[in-house]
């Protein structure tokens, strides 16, 4: 039998599932993987539009994320290397988005709307994956049959939620973490003991492919994102699980996955960031490193980050930490269902992050909203159904099971639609028009410098050419590198901050030239671009006293302030 075989699980919730299959929903599982599987292709349309204006997830990575992740790609395809010293320089931590970036543009140039369709890719790696986790969650099912219901409405929750497809459509780092993630846990729920006797050897032979598997998708999670690292009780729970609950043949399992994990991880810190880019890597933690949890406030952090579970739209929010509140009430019960636990820690595990961090931005709940709605199905067909005697009865809970399902999938289908109906480019048309000016300028004054210095510098690199570098982080101070760089422009949302306006005002001339309106957010609805000429004698540089930027790297106002 291969090792990537289906594990023997303990088997209680098969019973269940046959049950709901016997309720008059047997063919409801191919209807639902055909409208997701619809779902999913319209997110391929209008891939070059904003991000939704005037929508309820007000989240500024849709100003910055997109290209200060992909950067390194761009910059490579642009000067032919992918750091800028001095400059904001992420790719160092975070090296595999901006490396599938770098081989996609190996084909098809920077592109926007190539970008935006491998993320859209990625997402249809989560729907394929998730359904299979699912789907195999129990060694007596088959795939494709009647049985995967749960599976199959998962993913058409998930294809339909507007949520999901605003956060799927732009080049950030969650969906890739998610998918990651996703991979990790099929190789997990592939472990197995070997009978009769799980010695040592046997352990280890039997779960050789496992063990590789998981000690590069590990450091694979945490360099797609840092915050990988609190998905692996999740995953270690799954391998726990597979492996039948035994202590010793799991820590025989995990002793070498985590042996190859920190090796690898290991020499990519040793042998490349730590005698070339120290520094760099540095800076993303520091400018991270902070909690906003005090004595005086930790309780209300902790109610708002679970508030932002509803930002994956309330209905679906709230059928699914009831269906987490049921399963963890049945503990006793969990053992038999591991998906169930799995899930239940990666959702609890990262809102517990987000809650250190308090930094509660929209798009940080797409890591947990995934692992929340491939649990509603699951807690529903597997314990809910379970409690359940009686034809009449169960019949009951199917029209209600169904009735609830409408109730999440027809306002979401409808709000997703009306985003695919009303595209907007209101941002990527300001890209454009500010790439024009630019270029005209350089016609008539060519020894004007074309780079362009802006906090959203690298999204208008990835939409239009332009050269940049930003305006607001980086490893050296503005003044000295735009000193070093020479920018020409400078392109800001409604004015330049004061701190930036004295870095820049001792060594160059700023002054107004147009003015772009785009997106939604009244501090950031206009941009503005400035020529910058050099002063024709450059004194020292003052050195104001340096200001905290009024924005860390991704952070924006927290639901509290936005509901007031």
């Amino acid at each position: 039998m291969s090792t990537f075989s289906q594990p023997a699980l303990q088997t209680e919730a098969a019973p269940a599932s046959a049950r709901a299959t016997s309720l008059g929903m047997p063919g409801l599982h191919l209807p639902l993987l055909a409208l997701a599987f619809v779902f999913f292709a319209l997110h391929f349309l209008h891939l070059s539009a904003d991000f939704p204006n005037f929508s309820r997830w007000m989240d500024w990575s849709k100003y910055t994320d997109e290209g200060w992740y992909g950067d390194a790609a761009i910059r490579l395809y642009q000067l032919g290397h992918w750091d800028l010293a001095g400059d904001f320089n992420p790719a160092v931590a975070l090296p595999v988005w901006p490396l599938l970036e770098a081989i996609l543009f190996r084909f098809t140039g920077v592109s926007l709307v190539a970008e935006r369709a491998l993320t859209v890719s990625v997402f249809g790696g989560i729907l394929i994956a998730g359904w299979l986790l699912i789907a195999r969650r129990n060694a007596r099912r088959t795939l494709f049959s009647a049985e995967t219901l749960p599976a199959s409405a998962a993913v058409a929750f998930l294809a339909l939620n507007p949520f999901c497809f605003v956060f799927t459509r732009i080049g950030i780092l969650e969906p890739l973490l998610i998918f990651d993630t996703l991979l990790a846990l099929l190789v997990a729920q592939c472990a197995r003991v070997p009978h009769p006797a799980p010695a040592f050897p046997a352990v280890l032979r039997q779960n050789l492919r496992v063990i590789a598997a998981l000690g590069m998708l590990i450091p694979i999670m945490i360099l797609t994102k840092t915050t990988g690292l609190f998905l692996v009780p999740a995953v270690a729970w799954m391998l726990f699980a597979s492996l039948e609950y035994r202590p010793r043949v799991f820590l025989a399992v995990a002793a070498p996955v985590c042996a190859l994990a920190c090796a690898l991880w290991l020499a990519y810190f040793l042998l490349l960031v730590r005698p070339h880019y120290l520094l760099d890597y540095r800076y993303l933690f520091s400018a991270n490193a902070y909690t906003g949890i005090t004595r005086d406030n930790w309780l209300s952090v902790i109610g708002w980050s679970i508030h932002g579970i509803a930002w994956m739209g309330r209905a679906i929010a709230v059928a699914a930490v009831a269906a987490t509140v049921f399963a963890l009430i049945q503990p006793r019960r969990l053992l038999a269902h591991p998906i169930i636990p799995t899930l239940i820690l990666w959702a609890t595990g990262y809102t517990a992050f987000l809650a250190y961090h308090n930094n509660l931005q929209p798009r940080y709940y797409l890591v947990v909203a995934v692992p929340l709605t491939l649990l509603l199905p699951v807690v529903v067909a597997d314990l809910v159904f379970a409690r359940l005697h009686g034809p009449i009865v169960r019949r009951a809970a199917a029209g209600a099971s169904v009735l609830l399902a409408a109730t999440i999938l027809v306002p979401d289908a409808h709000e997703t639609l009306h985003f695919l109906r009303h595209p907007q480019y209101t941002y990527l048309s300001a890209a454009r028009q500010i790439a024009a000016y630019i270029e005209k300028a350089h016609r008539e004054d060519p020894a004007h410098s074309t780079l362009v210095l802006s906090i959203s510098g690298s999204d208008l690199s990835l939409m239009t050419g332009l050269h940049s570098i930003c305006d607001d982080f980086g490893t050296a101070e503005l003044a000295d590198r735009a000193r070093r760089y020479n920018p020409g422009w400078d392109v800001s949302w409604n004015l330049i901050e004061d701190d930036k306006m004295d870095a820049l005002t001792p060594a160059f001339h700023v002054e107004r030239v147009a003015t772009f309106p785009a997106m939604d957010d009244q501090d950031r609805n206009q941009l503005i671009l400035y020529r910058l000429d050099p002063v024709e004698v450059h004194p020292p540089l003052h050195r104001a006293p340096i200001r905290r930027s009024p924005t860390r790297v991704g952070q924006q106002p927290s639901p509290m302030q936005l509901e007031h």
